[in-house]
């Protein structure tokens, strides 16, 4: 696709993406998965075929395909992960463990690759709503005796959810391991970049381009933050109006477990929610759509480093192993 516009003349916006790995880069096409892991050998590129969702399938519906593909995308990018784990350089691999030698031992190799993943998943997903939704709903909780107003008890919690967040991925960013992790991070979007913008993948152009992508998972995650303020606002007034008993409890523990339960109940529809709006963010580049991705692209700062020449090549071998065999068939 030399040129890349669209019909109405917007540039072109792949569907394609990936997440960073140890020594590598996990991408996304529409028909294609790769893992591209660069070892003492040199770039070990793995595909497999993505599993289609037919059409009218539940989870190609609004708002409800955006909860299937967040967890897809977790055990996806778990999976890779912990692939290319085993694949990294001997020097960067830890020593196995006791009790991981006593269960490949029990489990069997097979079964204990899926024991992991399956554990890794519940952790990543566990500490996440834990870290970043029930500490803050917790510490908001205890506002409740003295605010009334619904959006503003939400409001507060979300502010401390945001910092608890920058204050996160700050730390993380100076991580001596992290630091490669993320210059793989900016090599991906870096990449993704190119290639959209038309350009044939070679270092040199992949190398001249940002490395923040508005469509990028820090994004997501911020936009989620928002969402889930005014979500939780309207659904929590509508609760108090439904059950009127439960407002004068305001201020106890019971009070507080509930409302912390039915928030985390209400999270799925909040990644939905969320997913369609990077969607159609993602599809458009106008003054409204940069600044609702402003923030996001903001925090790739800390979360994204520049990469090397190797690692761009990385990059670009994780692109081409994805691009569909028709021509745009990857347009978001």
């Amino acid at each position: 696709m030399n040129n890349k516009q669209t019909q109405t003349g917007e540039k072109f916006k792949t569907m394609i993406g990936g997440q960073a790995l140890i020594e590598g880069i996990m991408m996304r096409g529409p028909e294609t998965d790769a893992v591209v892991v660069r070892t003492k050998e040199g770039l070990s590129v793995e595909t497999h075929p993505r599993k289609i969702n037919p059409p009218g399938s539940v989870k190609t519906w609004p708002f409800i395909r955006g909860i299937f593909n967040f967890f897809d995308s977790n055990v996806v990018g778990v999976k890779a992960l912990l692939h290319s784990a085993d694949l990294a350089p001997e020097e960067m691999q830890e020593e196995p463990s006791k009790l991981d030698l006593w269960l490949e031992e029990k489990l069997g190799n097979e079964k204990f690759q899926q024991a992991i993943l399956g554990i890794a998943v519940a952790m990543g997903l566990g500490l996440s709503v834990v870290l970043f939704f029930l500490l803050p709903m917790v510490i908001s909780g205890f506002f409740d005796r003295w605010i009334t107003n619904n959006f503003l008890l939400n409001l507060i919690e979300g502010v401390i959810r945001m910092v608890i967040f920058f204050v996160y991925m700050i730390l993380v960013s100076r991580m001596k391991e992290m630091r490669r992790v993320f210059s793989y991070h900016g090599a991906e979007h870096k990449t993704i970049r190119c290639y959209e913008a038309g350009l044939e993948l070679t270092v040199e152009n992949v190398r001249s381009q940002t490395r923040l992508h508005p469509r990028c998972g820090t994004s997501f995650l911020l936009v989620v933050m928002v969402i889930s303020i005014l979500v939780f606002s309207v659904a929590s007034s509508a609760l108090l109006e439904l059950f009127p008993g439960l407002a004068a409890m305001r201020g106890s523990f019971g009070y507080r477990v509930i409302m912390i339960v039915f928030k985390l109940l209400l999270l799925p529809l909040v990644v939905g929610i969320t997913y369609e709006i990077n969607r159609w963010a993602g599809r458009h580049d106008n003054g409204f759509t940069r600044i609702l991705t402003a923030p996001g692209m903001w925090m790739q700062n800390f979360t994204t480093n520049e990469p090397d020449d190797s690692m761009i090549e990385v990059g670009i071998a994780a692109v081409k192993a994805v691009l569909p065999s028709q021509e745009g068939a990857d347009r978001w």
